[in-house]
C-alpha cells in the first residue's frame, strides 16, 4: 500500500474517527528517549508552547538501521477529540513528510540512529491556529510507530496564579490548591460557564491534569477561581535522581558499576518516604536531561546503559503493583517500568535502559483498577515544591475549535494559606 492509497483509506474513515478521544501511542521498545520540547528543554513530554514558537522532537531507534520515518500533525478539541477544521486551516505548508535529519550513533556500546525535527521548517511552515495538538510518527509500512500531545497557546488573557494550602483539615499537609484569576481586557468572554474551559497541569503531567472547572465569580472582565478541592493536588514529594553523566564513576545515588555487553549501573536501595518527615531535595519536578562528560556531540555520543532500581518495602500491596514513574517516558506505565519482587534479596527490583543523563524518579502504585497512587511510597506534603501551569481554553459561540488563549504558571515554593 503506497502512501497516497493510506491516506484515502484514512479520509474514508474519518466520520468514526471524530467520536473517539484520541490517546498517546507509547513507543516501542526500540525507541527511546523521546523528547518532545519547546524552548526550554525541561518542559519535556507535553510541551506547551506560544504560538509561532519552535517545536522540536528527538528520539533513537536503537536498531541503528537508518529506517525511515515520516510525521503527521493532527488538532484536537479540548476533550481531545479532531476538530471540524480541514489541514489547510491550521498548517501551514505539508506534513506526511520523511523526517530527513538523522545521524549514527559514534563510538558507543549500544548502536543507534539518532532523529531530530524541528517545526516551522521548510515544509511545515507554520501551525497557524491555537488549541490542542498531537504529532504521529509512522514508519515506512504507514504504521503508527509513537504519537505525543503538545499544545499552542495565545497571549490574550491575563491569568494570576497562586498556589494555596488546602482549606480542609484533612488535607492541609498533603494538598496543594491552585487558584488562578482570568483578566481579559481584550476579548469579551460571553457566557463563560460554557465557553471557558481551565486545564491545570501539575509538572508537565498532561495525565494528571484537573479539567471542566466553571468561574466560581465573574467580575468585570474579571474570571475567579478560588476553589479548595475541585483544583487541589497531592503534593506528592520531591522526586529521586541518578546522574550517569560519567559511566565509570559512582555518585550519592549510584553504588557500583559492571559491565556486560553495555554498562550496568546499579542505584543505592530506596526505602519508602510516606511515613517520614519530609526532606528538601532539589528536583527537576520529574523531567531528564540526556548529558555525558566531554562529548561534542552528546546526542549521538552518550551511551545506553542499564539502570538497576531496587526498593525496601514494607505495606501490603494489596494486588496492586509498584512501578518507577517520571518523565523519561511521559509518565507511561508499562512493562519496562514494573517492580518485581525478589524473595533472595526482600526488595523489589527493575532494571531499564537509559540514554546517559541525569533522571529524576520515583516510586508508585498502581491499584488493580488502574488508578495510580502517587504518594504509597513516596508520601504526600504541602511542602513539596512543585510546577503548575493553567491553560485558559475558548469556544465562543458559533465556534468551531477550541483555542487557548492564555497560560499562567506558579509554583508551590510560594505556597501560602
Amino acid at each position: 500500500m503506497n502512501r497516497l492509497i493510506f491516506s484515502i483509506v484514512l479520509l474514508c474513515f474519518s466520520s468514526l474517527a471524530i467520536s473517539q478521544t484520541a490517546e498517546e501511542t507509547a513507543p516501542p521498545n526500540y525507541i527511546r528517549t523521546v523528547q518532545l520540547y519547546g524552548e526550554n528543554t525541561l518542559n519535556n513530554g507535553n510541551p506547551i508552547i506560544p504560538i509561532n514558537g519552535m517545536l522540536n522532537l528527538t528520539f533513537d531507534d536503537i536498531i541503528g538501521d537508518e529506517a525511515d520515518y515520516y510525521y503527521q500533525i493532527e488538532h484536537y478539541d479540548y476533550d481531545w477529540e479532531p476538530t471540524q477544521l480541514s489541514k489547510n486551516e491550521y498548517l501551514e505548508g505539508l506534513d506526511d513528510i520523511r523526517i530527513m535529519n538523522y545521524r549514527n550513533s559514534y563510538n558507543t556500546l549500544q548502536p543507534f540512529s539518532h532523529y531530530e525535527l524541528s517545526i516551522p521548517n521548510q515544509y511545515t511552515k507554520a501551525l497557524k491556529v491555537s488549541g490542542n495538538y498531537m504529532i504521529k510518527i509512522f514508519n515506512e509500512n504507514e504504521e503508527l510507530v509513537f504519537s505525543r500531545k503538545f499544545m499552542i497557546y495565545e497571549s490574550k488573557t491575563n491569568i494570576s496564579t497562586a498556589i494555596k494550602r488546602a482549606r480542609d483539615l484533612n488535607f492541609i499537609d498533603t494538598k496543594q490548591a491552585v487558584n488562578f484569576t482570568v483578566e481579559s481586557p481584550n476579548i469579551l468572554l460571553r457566557n463563560p460557564d460554557q465557553t471557558v474551559k481551565p486545564v491545570i497541569i501539575q509538572n508537565n503531567n498532561l495525565k494528571t491534569a484537573i479539567k471542566n472547572i466553571k468561574p466560581q465569580y465573574t467580575v468585570g472582565n474579571q474570571l475567579i477561581y478560588r476553589y479548595d478541592m475541585p483544583t487541589s493536588f497531592w503534593g506528592g514529594n520531591e522526586y529521586l535522581q541518578f546522574d550517569t553523566k560519567d559511566l565509570r564513576a559512582t555518585t550519592a545515588d549510584i553504588a557500583r558499576i559492571d559491565v556486560d555487553q553495555l554498562y550496568h549501573h546499579y542505584l543505592n536501595r530506596d526505602i519508602a518516604r510516606a511515613t517520614t518527615p519530609y526532606t528538601y531535595n532539589p528536583d527537576i519536578n520529574g523531567s531528564f536531561v540526556v548529558r555525558q562528560l566531554d562529548a561534542e556531540d552528546v546526542n549521538t555520543e552518550a551511551e545506553y546503559t542499564w539502570i538497576h532500581f531496587s526498593l525496601k518495602n514494607y505495606e501490603a500491596l494489596n494486588g496492586g503493583k509498584l512501578h518507577i514513574y517520571g518523565n523519561f517516558n511521559n509518565f507511561t506505565i508499562d512493562n519496562s517500568t514494573a517492580l518485581k519482587y525478589n524473595e533472595e534479596t526482600g526488595y523489589y527490583e527493575n532494571a531499564r535502559l537509559f540514554k546517559q543523563g541525569y533522571y529524576n524518579y520515583k516510586y508508585i502504585l498502581v491499584n488493580e483498577d488502574g488508578s495510580i497512587d502517587d504518594g504509597f511510597i513516596s508520601g504526600n506534603y504541602d511542602e513539596t515544591e512543585n510546577e503548575y501551569r493553567v491553560l485558559i481554553y475558548y469556544r465562543e459561540i458559533g465556534g468551531r475549535y477550541d483555542r487557548i488563549i492564555g497560560m499562567g504558571m506558579a509554583n508551590s515554593e510560594n505556597i501560602s494559606n
